[in-house]
């Protein structure tokens, strides 16, 4: 069974730092491209970032770029979200997913494109 399960969200003021987790389990997390996606109050999911599966490609939303760092740790099997110099507009639950196949060697932010989610953590930017 496909798992992917989040951690360390919280509460922050505005310029503080989180580091999500994303821990995988039940298939070869190292084969996957990945990314995080988000939901804030009263709007959509929004893509985040994503990640390749060597971690040679990397991809952000505008609006995270320069502050927002993601990474993995294919021997962990672990997904991370490094998040800086937070705003209150990064309020939001943050769920990490897994693209639909394996090999995928391009970038995808299309919801349709993930089969796999986690619960989500909630992040909280407030002073």
């Amino acid at each position: 069974e496909v798992q992917l399960v989040e951690s360390g969200g919280g509460l922050v003021q505005p310029g503080g730092s989180l580091r999500l987790s994303c821990a995988a389990s039940g298939f070869t997390f190292r084969y996957y491209y990945m990314s995080w996606f988000r939901r804030a109050p009263g709007k959509g999911l929004e893509w985040v970032s994503g990640i390749s599966t060597g971690s040679s490609t990397t991809r952000y939303v505008d609006s995270v770029k320069g502050r927002f760092t993601i990474s993995r740790d294919n021997a962990e099997n672990t997904l991370y979200l490094q998040m800086d110099n937070l705003k209150p507009d990064d309020t939001a639950v943050y769920y990490c997913a897994r693209y639909k196949t394996r090999y995928y060697t391009n970038t995808s932010d299309d919801t349709k494109d993930y089969d796999s989610w986690g619960q989500g953590t909630q992040v909280t930017v407030s002073s």
